[in-house]
Formats: structure tokens, sequence, C-alpha cells
């Protein structure tokens, strides 16, 4: 039994050049089977780095500030949360710069 798959023409032209091309395969609204390749160029901007902290770092993208935390368990919990603190209140200060 042979079935025909109908492929766009730059879906083609790719495979004539020997790419591959990832995709799915599908029924369409007239129930033929189509092709539908996947839309891999898309490409996102890289976080910017507003500051180093002490233990992680805060980055800045197009839609979030970001705040990184790693402390180490050797430093016990008293420790870790006085660590905590600190670099809250510096990146509470940064915020504060950055949205003026």
């Amino acid at each position: 039994m042979k079935k025909y798959i109908e492929v766009s023409i730059e879906t083609l032209q790719a495979i004539t050049n020997g790419r591959r091309v990832e995709g799915s395969l599908g029924l369409d609204e007239s129930g033929e089977i189509a092709f539908k390749p996947y839309n891999r160029n898309r490409q996102r901007k890289k976080d910017r780095l507003v500051c180093y902290l002490e233990h992680g770092w805060v980055k800045e993208s197009p839609e979030r500030i970001k705040v990184f935390e790693s402390l180490p368990k050797r430093l016990g919990g008293l420790k870790m949360a006085v660590a905590l603190d600190r670099e809250v209140d510096v990146v509470t200060d940064l915020l504060l710069d950055i949205s003026e």
C-alpha cells in the first residue's frame, strides 16, 4: 500500500540538499498525511550578568531578574541564614539602583 505525504517546498529543497529535517507526520484538515517540520531557528537572548554575589549571581533577561544562590552545607544552618540575609540585602539595594 502506497501513501503520499504532502511536504512544503522548503522542506523538499532541504532534503534534496542532503540535510535532515526533523518534524512530525499527521493528518491535515482534508484527511491526507502531511509533514510539519519543527521550527528550530528560534534564538533567545542571553542573560546579562548584573552582579556576582558571594555565593551566586544576579542576571537580567528581557523579561526577568534572576537571582541564584548556592551555599555549601558545611556552613551549618545559622551561618547559611546569615549569609542569605546579607546577600538578600545586597540584591535589594542592587534592584533599587537598577530601577531608578
